[in-house]
Order: C-alpha cells, then structure tokens, then sequence
C-alpha cells in the first residue's frame, strides 16, 4: 500500500488551541476565495473570513470548525490557523446565533443607538456564515 501524505493542522484562537493533529487535507474560506490544502502545499499567508474550516484526518473523517476571521499560515508540511474566535461546528447553537442576529439587525434599524455601523455589519455577516453552516451540516446529517 502506498505511503499516505498528511500535513501537521493546528487550529487555536484566543481561547487555546482546538485542534492540533495530521490531515490530509484542509479547507478554508480565504479573503481572496476558498483553499484546499495538500500536504506538500506551497507556502501561503492570507486571511481568513468568517466561515468554515474542515479538516480531513488520515482516517477519512471530516472535522468542521467555525471560524470568526483570522489568518492561514502553509508551510509544506503545517497548517496554522489563528483564528479571531472558533469552535467547532457540533457545538454551534443555532438559537443563540439566531437570537444574535436579530439583534444585529435590530440595532443596525435603530439609528439613534451608539452602534458602530461597520462592526454591526462584521458580526452579521459572521453570524450569518455561523448560520449557514450549521444548516450545511443538519442537511448532511439527514
């Protein structure tokens, strides 16, 4: 059987790290589009937007993590990423960011608040990718 190539991942945000393991592959929403990292991959910097990263272990399986924004760092054998905030995908809960959000949107009507317009947009735009992911994955589950 031939060798399998993995790449070293570490995922961790401010909070410490969330995963640290092989893969043999990893994707991930960059500023400029969406990657897919290979062992062996060309060194790479770039920033990461709200979304999701999955990573592929030696074993097939698939680990999905909620990112808030943050930088990508390649090497040819590792994977960092240094996330703003992160969890992983099964324990986002679809009320609390559904709550969130609403509120979001409620303050951005309400111009009389003290709500700075640009963060207000970031975190509805981070909530809403929040959102979409875990409909991705209630609807892979089904």
């Amino acid at each position: 059987m031939a060798e399998q190539h993995t790449i070293q991942v570490d995922i961790v945000s401010a909070e410490g790290e969330l995963f640290s393991g092989p893969a043999t592959m990893v994707f991930a929403s960059a500023s400029q589009g969406d990657l897919g990292i290979a062992p062996r991959h060309a060194p790479l910097l770039t920033l990461l937007k709200p979304g999701e990263v999955t990573v592929q272990t030696p074993e097939g399986d698939r680990q999905h993590f909620f990112v808030g924004g943050g930088a990508l760092e390649v090497q040819p054998n590792r994977v960092t990423v240094l996330a703003d905030t992160a969890i992983r995908a099964k324990d986002l809960d679809e009320a609390a960011a559904l709550e969130a959000k609403q509120r979001v949107e409620e303050a951005l009507k309400d111009r009389s608040g003290q709500i700075n317009q640009a963060e207000a947009l970031a975190e509805l735009a981070r909530l809403t990718e929040q959102l979409k992911l875990i409909q991705r994955l209630r609807n892979k589950r089904s």
